[in-house]
């Protein structure tokens, strides 16, 4: 196919375009989705990459900005489609959600007569994944939350346990499908998608971008849309199949023991709820051999508050041994040297 067709506009192989999904006004306002499309010279699938589909989750977008700079791009096969902001609506406002408090990710694949938050996921859907082989969705924790960069995708698919293992993060959780997810609604029409969840909302980490834009150029990779690398060192993630969020059982001050990637033993002492005022604490232990995949970024707690997410792994010292591959020293200016001339970490 010579021309490939999004919102109207025609692109040429070879081609770079920057394009507008537009949005319905907010009052008089209008709004619109910024989407970039490159085209290769030669055919290939055709990928998109999208972020910031909650509007506080910002780490995406810098990833897709650094994966946009590579001159490895011009050598693509196929056709990659970036959009960094999604939910443009809760970018300005620095908020999870759309304006009228919904979801978007749980409001695909959307409707032109329901909610605010349905008709963009419509437009999303509709004008841009539906045109894609595959997809890659890029995701932080909720506020005042952290996540270890992490891989989510359904492992019992052959196809996207193979793109979660190349992707290379340090762990990949078997995760089920949500209604109204755009992974859900996008693998229900036979798109298959990777969702990368890493750090915090509202804050850029380092090591998380890093291993998202390298994660994003072994799929690219992968499905033979850029030339392979026969010197590339695999690194084998963990691979996880459950997990379970621990919460706190009295309020008070939150006193961590174990940090976000630490192996934990079974009936470990991970942190302490301290009494505001007096000396009195309750621990709160792990209810069994894992990992800290996920934590509160808040030192006061509510009872039930969820503070630790843990994933069930037995093998305490190859996942010590692994986690040790993806600090931030492990990726390094030097991987990305071979993918543009130019400093691409900055």
């Amino acid at each position: 196919m010579d021309n490939f067709v999004l919102l109207g506009e025609s692109i040429k192989k070879g081609e770079d375009k920057t394009i507008n999904l537009e949005l319905p006004k907010l009052y008089h306002t209008s709004t619109n989705i910024p989407v970039r499309v490159i085209r290769g010279r030669r055919s290939g699938p055709t990928m998109f990459i999208s972020a910031a589909i909650h509007g506080d989750e910002l780490n995406g977008i810098e990833i897709i900005r650094r994966v946009g700079k590579l001159n490895i791009l011009k050598k693509l096969k196929g056709t990659l489609i970036l959009v960094p902001i999604v939910n443009s609506y809760g970018v300005m406002t620095l908020s999870r959600y759309t304006p009228d408090r919904r979801d978007l990710n749980r409001s695909f694949p959307g409707t032109s007569k329901g909610s605010l938050a349905s008709r963009i996921a419509k437009a999303f859907f509709d004008e841009i994944v539906l045109k894609c082989d595959l997809g890659i969705d890029l995701h932080t924790a909720a506020i005042h939350k952290s996540n270890l960069p992490q891989v989510r995708t359904n492992l019992n698919n052959a196809y996207t346990y193979n793109l979660a293992k190349v992707f290379q993060a340090p762990l990949m959780l078997h995760s089920g499908l949500r209604d109204g997810s755009l992974r859900a609604e996008a693998e229900a029409v036979g798109i298959p998608i990777l969702l990368y969840e890493a750090g915090e909302a509202l804050r850029f980490d380092e090591t998380s971008i890093r291993i998202g834009v390298k994660g994003i150029i072994n799929v690219l990779r992968e499905v033979g849309m850029i030339p392979t690398n026969t010197k590339q060192k695999t690194k084998l993630p963990i691979v996880v199949k459950s997990s379970s969020w621990i919460r706190g059982a009295e309020s008070g001050i939150l006193r961590t023991i174990k940090a976000l990637g630490d192996t934990v033993e079974e009936n470990e002492v991970i942190a302490y709820i301290d009494e505001p005022l007096g000396d009195g604490f309750t621990e709160i232990l792990s209810p069994f051999d894992g990992i800290i995949i996920g934590k509160s970024q808040i030192p006061l707690i509510q009872e039930g508050d969820a503070v630790f997410h843990i994933a069930k792994f037995k093998n305490l010292e190859t996942a010590e041994n692994k986690i040790e591959y993806f600090n931030e020293n492990a990726i390094v200016t030097s991987e990305f040297q071979e993918l543009n001339s130019e400093e691409i970490i900055q």
